[in-house]
């Protein structure tokens, strides 16, 4: 079996490159280069350096995962032939996507694989910007970056800004973390007597001219709270504090029972700010119920129970889970069989019993119109349920005349109660037979009614007088007149 024989360049010019590795290269019939844009490749060409360069192939891909695994493949097929030499920039296993393919293949038994050294531009680079790397620091590939990866309390160094719009990208995903103006430095062929230092503000980085294969990016680590605010981890550090000994009185008394109804009124407030399409709001109260989740979370971790890490997990596994046609191969029709499915999934997960109600998979805590939705739904798909709307509106007929008769015989407030209920039930059969949302219309005319009433106080104040002291005819005309305008 051949064998590829892999060597770094260094990150700087030929003066540091090893000896040993110098007299490789010179000497070789059968060398491979990654980028001949390289200092010690530019000074070996004046020796009548031989070589075979895959510049090329970066202008015939889409993308450097295609470049990556082109080269890689070609390398296999060349060490077939006979033996070679792959040379690339820096240290073979720093930030070398090629070199990590060429190591599966060898996991493989495709080849065999002779690794060799070459100065890392790591060193070069922490001293170019001054960085003692005991304090941490992050280290990003600018050709495949992960925003949920970046974590601006370390420093961080991005390799690999080969252009104008591998910056840009770096820049438009820091500039979701940073502010605009954030300093950085960029630093080229570090270590090297081309070594080129420039510091910019962060909504410049794709404006510097020179921007090659040898350019990193350093961005020192956020000192300041208020930059944080934005990352998850510092709003759980509030959290923590906040319900800590030296914390606030309120928090440290909470129990998952004391907050039920604050989530409650926070997920009401957020739908408020929903249907009245206030985008401020919506942030605020999404914030409201965030936090409630946190806090809830934060006492499962304070009893050692459970994290909110354990509340991301499980909720992550089930959305995978309950979603094949888009994590597995599994492919849906439509929207409605998407649900059919979820349904099943679910009623798998839960371990269902032939003896337990299927009423029972609807939360107690629900509003009881959208309850009373929910049980007639899970009742309809074992079959009891009207084909046609007619019954239905009977049913509401009858329920209306029972509760006239109640009303007559001046019976009990709670058997009056329970027949005006059965006609609201009916109601919402009809509703769902409509395909109408039962809250959510009575969400409709609330507001409505709500418009309406203050325009009539608005006329009333404007007229002078106290809304008590008008007949109601008159509060008829202007709520007509509301009406009329729209309102």
């Amino acid at each position: 079996m051949a064998n590829i024989t892999v060597l770094g360049l260094g990150a700087g010019d030929l003066e540091q490159l090893p000896m040993g590795i110098y007299k490789q290269i010179i000497s070789c019939e059968n060398l491979f280069l990654r980028t001949k844009e390289h200092p010690v490749i530019q000074e070996l060409d004046k020796e009548g350096l031989s070589y075979q360069s895959f510049d090329s192939i970066y202008e015939e891909s889409e993308s450097f995962e295609d470049v990556y695994a082109k080269i890689t493949q070609l390398l296999v097929e060349k060490s077939k032939e006979k033996n070679i030499i792959y040379a690339v920039p820096g240290h073979p296993l720093v930030a070398e996507k090629t070199v990590q393919l060429l190591l599966e293949e060898a996991k493989k038994g495709e080849i065999t694989l002779d690794i060799k050294g070459g100065q890392s531009f790591l060193d070069p680079m922490f001293t170019a910007v001054g960085l003692d790397p005991i304090e941490g620091f992050q280290f990003h590939d600018a050709t495949s970056l992960v925003k949920e990866a970046i974590e601006p309390m370390q420093h961080m160094i991005f390799c690999q800004v080969y252009d104008a719009f591998i910056a840009s990208e770096v820049k438009l995903t820091l500039m979701d973390i940073l502010p605009d103006d954030y300093p950085v430095t960029i630093v080229t062929a570090a270590g090297s007597s081309e070594e080129k230092i420039t510091e910019v503000p962060l909504y410049e980085l794709d404006r510097v001219a020179e921007l090659n294969n040898l350019t990193s990016v350093y961005v020192p680590a956020v000192k300041e709270e208020e930059l944080l605010f934005r990352q998850f981890s510092s709003f759980r550090q509030t959290i923590s504090i906040l319900r800590g000994p030296n914390g606030c009185p309120w928090d440290q008394k909470q129990t998952h029972e004391s907050l039920k109804k604050y989530l409650i009124e926070e997920a009401y407030e957020l739908i408020d700010a929903i249907d009245d399409g206030d985008i401020d709001g919506i942030i605020e109260e999404l914030g409201d119920v965030l936090l409630q989740v946190m806090l809830h979370a934060q006492i499962g971790e304070d009893d050692g129970y459970f994290s909110i890490d354990e509340v991301i997990q499980g909720v992550n596994e089930k959305m995978i889970r309950r979603h094949p046609h888009v994590f597995g191969d599994t492919s849906v029709d439509d929207a409605e069989d998407v649900v059919k499915r979820w349904d099943e999934i679910k009623k798998t997960e839960k371990g269902e019993r032939a003896e337990q109600s299927i009423l029972d998979a609807v939360a107690k805590g629900l509003p009881n119109l959208t309850k009373a939705f929910q049980y007639q739904k899970k009742a309809a798909k074992v079959g009891f349920d009207w084909d046609h709307v007619d019954p239905m509106w009977a049913k509401v007929m009858e329920e209306i005349q029972e509760l006239q008769e109640e009303l007559a015989k001046k019976s009990e407030p709670e058997i009056v109660a329970t027949e005006f209920g059965d006609i609201v039930f009916a109601l919402v059969n009809i509703a769902r037979y409509y395909k109408i949302d039962p809250e959510e219309a009575v969400s409709y005319t609330n507001r409505k009614f709500y418009r309406r009433f203050t325009f009539i106080e608005k006329k009333v104040k404007e007229l002078g007088l106290e809304i008590e002291t008008l007949p109601l005819e008159q509060l008829d005309q202007f709520w007509n007149e509301a009406k009329k305008i729209g309102l």
